[in-house]
This record gives structure tokens, sequence and C-alpha cells, in this order.
């Protein structure tokens, strides 16, 4: 079956990870250690934030107000968002060519709501690719099966004209049980060789 789209990864992939992680300087900068951070925000509220149960100023504002009072949810969003944006411009410019030879290129992450508009809208993802697929949108997201079955109904191919190209091996694995293609991505090859490993055939 021939390869119709390409369902892209963000962080990892299309967003370089900074090293130590967009937090890193979080204390410096803002007077909150990534640590309360974790045991306060992530760990109780990020699985309902990422899966769309609730909004991300909701569960964040009332976590500050007790923990880091000087500062306001939308103070840290903006902060989070500038430090976890570096965008891989090699891969970009080779997923544009294919997209010019016709293969459709599409995004498919595991993000919150006002996250995937920053990606979309404010680092202009929407310019480069034909779609966005992400968690809280759909309520479900990778390794789920769910969220590849959703994605597939809504491009209206079938999984086998699908690949999922991810930094995460579990993702790959589920996107292959799924029905679709699947290559791991580590950023230290070309696309074109990643594509051929998997043996894919494109237009």
């Amino acid at each position: 079956m021939r390869l119709k789209a390409l369902m892209v990864d963000v962080d990892g992939v299309i967003v370089v990870p900074r090293a130590g992680g967009w937090g890193v300087d979080l204390e410096r900068d803002l007077g909150l250690s990534v640590a309360a951070l974790q045991r306060h925000f992530f760990q109780p509220h990020w699985a309902d934030v990422v899966l769309g149960r609730a909004g991300l100023h909701e569960r964040l504002a009332p976590v500050l107000a007790e923990h880091a009072p000087h500062l306001t949810s939308q103070d840290l969003a903006a902060y989070w968002f500038a430090h976890d944006a570096t965008l891989d411009h090699k891969l970009l410019d080779e997923l544009a060519a294919l997209r010019a030879g016709g293969l459709r290129i599409q995004l498919a992450t595991v993000q919150e709501h006002l996250r995937a508009e920053h990606l979309w809208t404010d680092l202009g993802l929407r310019e480069r690719f034909d779609d966005l697929h992400y968690s809280a949108d759909y309520g479900c997201g990778k390794p789920d099966p769910a969220f590849f079955q959703a994605v597939a109904r809504r491009t209206g191919h079938a999984p086998g004209e699908l690949l999922l190209l991810d930094d995460k091996f579990a993702n790959v694995q589920a996107a292959r049980a799924a029905g679709w293609l699947g290559a791991l991505w580590d950023g230290t090859e070309s696309l074109a060789t990643a594509l051929a490993r998997e043996g894919v055939e494109l237009p």
C-alpha cells in the first residue's frame, strides 16, 4: 500500500529538546523549582490537562497561588512555551520537500490546547503542515490505540497508508499495532534514511 500521509511527532522531533529540559533555569529565572512544579502540578493534574479534561490555567493557577504566588499561570505558560520552541529546521526542510512532492505532512502529538495553538499559530507550523492531531482535541493520546484510530478516521486514509515518525519507541510500536507504518527518530540521520529503513514507498 502506498504511503499517503506522514504523521510527525512534535517534542523530540520537530521541537529539539533543550539540554536539561525547558525548565532547567526555571528556579533562577522565575523562583519556582522544577521539582515543586512536577510534584504539585504535573503529577496530579497533567493527565487531565493533556487529554482535554481540564484547562491548563484552570489547574495551574491554583497551584501557583499556593506554591509560587508571585507568578501567574500566564507568566509560567509564556516562559514554558518560549523555552520549549527550538525547531529542527533541517528536518522541516526535508518534510517540505516531501510535501511539495505530494505527500501529506501532518502533526500527531500529545499536547494540551494552549501549547498546541502556540505551536500551530505562533510558531507558524500551520504553514508547514496540512493538519494537527493532538491529544487534548481527541481526548486520547499516543500510545493509546484510540488515538491512532481517531486520526485514521479523520484523515480518511486506511491505517496502512499512514506512517508515524516519533522519538518514542512505544509510540512507534503502538502505531504499527494499529496497522500504521512507524519510524523511530533520533535526529542522527536524514529523514530519507529513516523512511528507507522502513521500506517506505514515496510518491
